[in-house]
C-alpha cells in the first residue's frame, strides 16, 4: 500500500481501514506466540501500513484545521 493510493480517500475510509489492519496486526501477534505465523514479514509490512495510513489522515488533519 503506497501513500500516494491513500491521499486519495476519505478519512471515514481511512479510519475503517486503520481499523481492520489493527485487527490483522493483533491476530499476527497472536500467531507468531503460537508459533502459527509462517512469514513474519507480515508484521513489519502490517506496522508500516498502519503508520502510513495515521499519517494521511494526520495530515487531512492539518489541513482542515487551517
Amino acid at each position: 500500500m503506497k501513500a500516494s493510493e491513500l491521499r486519495g480517500q476519505s478519512p471515514e475510509v481511512l479510519r475503517a481501514m486503520l481499523l481492520e489492519r489493527r485487527k490483522e496486526q493483533f491476530r499476527q501477534r497472536i500467531q507468531k506466540a503460537t508459533g502459527q505465523l509462517e512469514a513474519n514479514q507480515l508484521i513489519r509490512q502490517t506496522r508500516r501500513d498502519i503508520a502510513r495510513i495515521k499519517t494521511v489522515l494526520q495530515q487531512l488533519n492539518d489541513r482542515t484545521d487551517r
